[in-house]
């Protein structure tokens, strides 16, 4: 009989793919004990939707990560309101004001649309392309860069050293010297930033949370800094891996391609969301002893919580495991639920959208270069750093 499969976020073998895994844990160990790691995990629908439905038994309070340092009481200082529960998460989280909201979303449609035009030049003049890098992580980079107010000149520099950010090293939860100098690097360009905005205010998100208040008071430079690490550092990134699983599924899947370049972005988005979600596990703290299938759970207990396992739990989704376009995916969990359900949520859906159909106004088929193929490596998060391609433009070839 072979060995029940184990579940560590930080396993590179598990990165390729984790979805049989989650599939044994839904039906065979729904509250998983990793021992070594000193975690459990929760994958089944309705055990993740409860868990975030329910923050003052599951709490934020020593942030969403499994990393030593960036768990504990100090999350706050990287992490700003996902590291807080209510009234105070809310009270952050409302300083945005307007942003973020569905007539704000809307009225960005044109600009988001301009920027993945712009993106997509290269490809226009049959330069070679990668969805992932050239595409996918740059667009909703582009967007949150330009809300709050970084300049164009240094937004892919911004975007590289989160890409170091978002990474972990081979089969440890210690973060690499490499991502410990992009936070640096990207601490140090945020201070700078909120420095100049303070002499010189301008139309975006930074100088409105220069002039917000809480509790009276306003924002410090390290609550600011936090606050533009959650932002532009984990907002966009998930939106672009999504981006680039929904191109890596269409390639896979002919069928999806066509029909997701033929008419039917937006639901070749949702069922992407659904099937192959970029954020895989989200961390919280048991406020109290609690009884979970059958086993007590102490109190203070680290519990990871699956929403991509979640996705696939046929409890909830028939045949899960099936890419279907015409799926009611109204259950997916991508986004979270509750007080936590994610803030960009609205802007990530138009950007998803918006870039697969501008994709789609100027190619009739792809092909990925399966040689050039690379995975990112994180505990949260799942998608590609590299999508080579090959395209047939509408009515050309290229390569």
């Amino acid at each position: 009989m072979n060995a029940p499969p184990g579940y560590d976020p930080f396993d590179y073998a598990l990165h390729e793919d984790p979805y049989p895994t989650y599939a044994w844990m839904r039906e065979h160990a729904p509250l998983y004990r990793n021992e070594e790691r000193d975690f459990w995990a929760l994958s089944r629908h309705a055990d993740v939707l409860w868990a975030l439905r329910n923050p003052a038994l599951f709490s934020n309070r020593n942030g969403i990560s499994l990393e030593p340092d960036l768990w504990g009481p100090d999350a706050v200082k990287t992490s700003s309101f996902l590291a807080m529960d209510p009234p105070q998460h809310g009270a952050m989280r409302r300083l945005g004001g307007s942003v973020f909201k569905p007539n704000w979303v809307a009225s960005m449609e044109p600009r988001v649309r301009e920027l993945a035009r712009e993106r997509l030049a290269p490809l226009r003049d049959g330069a070679p392309f990668d969805f992932a890098a050239d595409f996918a992580a740059a667009l909703p980079n582009d967007v949150m860069c330009e809300v709050v107010g970084i300049p164009a000149a240094d937004r892919d520099r911004i975007r590289a050293d989160n890409d170091l950010l978002n990474s972990s090293e081979p089969g440890t939860d210690e973060r690499g010297d490499a991502t410990v100098d992009a936070g640096r690097r990207l601490a140090w360009y945020y201070v700078t930033l909120i420095a100049q905005r303070r002499k010189r205010p301008g139309d975006d998100l930074l100088s409105t949370l220069l002039q917000a208040r809480v509790d009276g008071r306003p924002l410090t430079d390290p609550q600011l800094v936090a606050y533009l690490f959650l932002l532009v550092s984990a907002t966009n990134e998930s939106t672009g891996k999504l981006i680039g699983n929904a191109l890596y599924h269409g390639w896979l899947r002919p069928e999806v391609q066509r029909a997701g370049l033929n008419g039917r972005a937006a639901d070749w988005g949702r069922e992407s969301l659904r099937f192959d979600s970029p954020s895989q596990m989200m961390a919280r703290t048991l406020t109290e002893e609690t009884v979970i299938h059958g086993t007590p759970v102490p109190a203070g207990a680290r519990i990871a919580l699956l929403p991509a396992s979640a996705n696939r739990d046929h409890r909830v989704f028939p045949d899960p495991d099936d890419f279907d376009l015409d799926r009611d995916t109204s259950r997916e969990l991508s986004f979270g639920h509750g007080p936590h359900f994610c803030l960009g949520a609205p802007l990530a859906r138009l950007e998803i959208t918006v870039a697969l159909e501008e994709i789609a106004t100027l190619v009739a088929g792809y092909e990925v270069d399966p040689a050039g193929i690379r995975r990112i490596h994180s505990p949260h998060q799942r998608g590609f750093a590299a999508l080579p391609c090959v395209v047939t433009l509408r009515g050309r070839a290229a390569g």
